[in-house]
């Protein structure tokens, strides 16, 4: 799924996917329904369709939509920023998605610090993907990542709007939408930079597919029979998929990288993740107390919190991104100002207090932020 930080786009797999699916799909359905009588049946027309959501270079299968740089910003606050950074610039593990490139870049469609003998100590998204349908089906099948596919097609055009925006290859006042898609793709900064000598397509001297595996990376090839726990956001063992970050010039980002060599220093995310309910039923004593006792007002809160995707982050015993619901009124129970103290940093954000992962400012009114902090000063014991 990373294929288009090696120069090809992630949609080679699925162009090979989708034929595979709509060659053979029935058929294989067909087959194993005889094989294995009463169990199973053909997919329904409406069940693949569900499935076929891929959209491709030449933007065939992208629905109709818009969103604007304005309404991108927006989202990306509430959804986008607590990993990625409110400019792109990320976390200490997470690589930058913006910046890099320049102008030129745009007008010859190749970045040129990418090309070979350029000493150009970190790559972000924006100066490696050649092509605008692959960022725009990443953000739709993948994102937010607490919850995939959960973005509307205009919010997947103002989300990559912004995106686009933090790149300076369109204006503030821009809004992206599938007619208007064709001709950013023409200003985007690695365009021409695609390559196809890899397996999957044609050699361009042999003239035929080389028959080697299309991902050569090592790590995927290490305990391959080992049973791995998921224990953190970002498992141990794919914390150095970007090489090591602490040695690395954070150059587009204020954030230096985690020393991605050595595990987690904290064990610190469930197996699972942590859903609004859970939430709601971990100590409904403690919400009594707070006054936030009856069924409306309760459902309020988790509504917040899932609304804003809070629960990315935190967890209510664990910490996840970022600390745990209980851990933070722990912290500041003996505050006489508690509530208000919190209501300022859900609104302002932070960074520093908690660790070096900023916490983003959150797109919450003045009650609401004073609600969610009512409730986290209840959770202390």
């Amino acid at each position: 799924m990373s294929s288009w930080f090696n120069g090809r786009p992630l949609v080679c797999a699925g162009l090979f996917m989708a034929a595979a699916i709509s060659a053979g799909a029935v058929h294989a359905q067909e087959k194993t329904i005889e094989k294995f009588p009463g169990i199973g049946r053909t997919a329904t027309a409406p069940e693949l369709k569900a499935w076929d959501i891929d959209v491709r270079p030449d933007f065939k299968g992208l629905p109709t939509g818009a969103g604007s740089v304005r309404q991108g910003e927006v989202l990306w606050e509430a959804q986008c920023a607590s990993c990625h950074g409110s400019f792109g610039e990320s976390s200490d593990i997470f690589t930058p998605i913006a910046g890099g490139t320049v102008a030129a870049d745009r007008k010859t469609g190749r970045v040129d610090s990418l090309l070979p003998g350029a000493n150009q100590p970190q790559r972000t998204t924006l100066m490696k993907v050649p092509t605008l349908s692959t960022l725009w089906d990443y953000i739709n099948r993948a994102m937010p990542w607490n919850a995939p596919k959960s973005l509307s097609p205009d919010e997947v055009y103002a989300v990559t709007a912004y995106i686009l925006h933090l790149g300076d290859i369109v204006p503030a006042d821009f809004t992206l939408s599938d007619t208007t898609i064709r001709a950013v793709q023409q200003t985007l900064p690695n365009r021409n930079g695609m390559t196809t000598s890899h397996a999957m397509w044609p050699d361009p001297v042999l003239g035929a597919a080389v028959p080697r595996p299309d991902v050569q990376g090592s790590a995927c090839l290490r305990d391959c029979k080992k049973e791995v726990a998921v224990k953190s956001f970002l498992p141990d063992y794919a914390r150095n998929a970007h090489g090591q970050l602490d040695t690395q010039s954070r150059v587009l980002g204020p954030s230096r990288g985690a020393d991605t060599s050595q595990p987690s220093s904290q064990n610190i995310v469930p197996k699972t993740a942590v859903l609004p309910s859970t939430i709601a039923q971990a100590a409904p004593e403690k919400i009594a107390k707070s006054g936030l006792d009856n069924a409306g007002a309760t459902a309020a809160v988790m509504t917040l919190l899932q609304k804003n995707a809070c629960v990315a982050c935190h967890g209510m015993d664990t910490k996840l991104v970022g600390p745990a619901f209980k851990a933070i009124a722990q912290k500041y129970k003996a505050r006489a100002d508690a509530v208000n103290y919190m209501s300022g940093k859900i609104k302002g954000g932070g960074q520093g207090v908690w660790g070096n992962i900023p916490m983003p400012a959150q797109s919450v009114s003045d009650a609401e932020a004073a609600q969610l902090a009512q409730w986290m000063a209840s959770l202390a014991p």
